[in-house]
């Protein structure tokens, strides 16, 4: 049995995006700093080869970055040919992230407030959808998925990082938590009480992933369970003992 099996979730929780959102508001400032040093060590290179490895081929791709939080990606990926879009729920994550990019000259990426879950872009519009830890903290996982198909030209590829944190905030020693050295112990215990309104918290994934993802249409849907491996092998300020896993999907 799983660590949050016997959990209580509250389903369709009324106001978990505004916990959500509330959360991240506050660690919006610290998390910016994060992701700056991040984007500034060799993490960016690893990024860099990880996602062009597994994006579409082509120059000039229009790419959809959910969840883009202080715009990681789009500072990973601005020295390439691609138009990008991120988007956020949080306000103040989308302020920060808008100050690195133009602090950085990344002039050509625009990050813009709106839900991951009904993202306002036409049928077919972009070439990928990337994301990095943000499915967790979706109170509607699926109809996210749908959304993201929806979006996605035919051919298209989905590129979603994640790992099972609720799950691992059980399992791990939180001094393991490297990433979280700065984070406040009042912050983390908010963040552990999200995992606790949030069903996605109980699935076993990826393979629910893998499994929904088929569902909804996608095709060649493939989880890599190495990502964590790849990108976070070295326990430095970036290090987080969840095992990160990759899912790419194409439309």
């Amino acid at each position: 049995m799983s660590e949050l099996a016997a959990i209580p979730f509250e389903r369709e929780p009324q106001n978990v995006k505004y916990k959500v959102t509330s959360y991240w508001t506050k660690r919006a400032g610290s998390f910016s700093e994060h992701k700056h040093d991040e984007a500034h060590s060799y993490k960016a290179n690893l990024w860099r080869r990880e996602l062009t490895e597994r994006l579409p081929a082509g120059e000039g791709l229009r790419i959809l970055d959910v969840g883009c939080g202080a715009g990681f990606f789009e500072m990973v990926l601005a020295p390439l040919d691609y138009w990008m879009v991120g988007i956020d729920l949080t306000p103040e994550m989308v302020k920060e992230g808008r100050k690195l990019l133009e602090e950085h000259g990344f002039s050509d990426a625009d990050l813009v407030v709106m839900d991951a879950e009904k993202p306002e872009f036409p049928d077919g519009f972009f070439d990928a959808v990337i994301s990095r830890n943000l499915t967790w903290t979706l109170p509607h996982p699926t109809e996210a998925y749908k959304e993201w198909h929806r979006v996605l030209k035919p051919g298209g590829v989905l590129l979603n990082y994640d790992a099972e944190y609720a799950k691992g905030f059980h399992k791990y020693d939180q001094m393991e938590n490297l990433a979280h050295t700065k984070v406040d112990d009042s912050l983390v215990e908010e963040c552990h009480d999200i995992y606790h309104m949030l069903s996605v918290s109980a699935l076993d994934r990826p393979e629910w992933d893998v499994k929904t993802l088929k569902e909804i249409g996608f095709s060649e849907v493939e989880a890599d369970r190495g990502a964590g491996d790849r990108l976070y092998a070295v326990k430095d300020e970036f290090y987080m003992p969840d095992r990160m896993f990759c899912i790419r999907a194409v439309k």
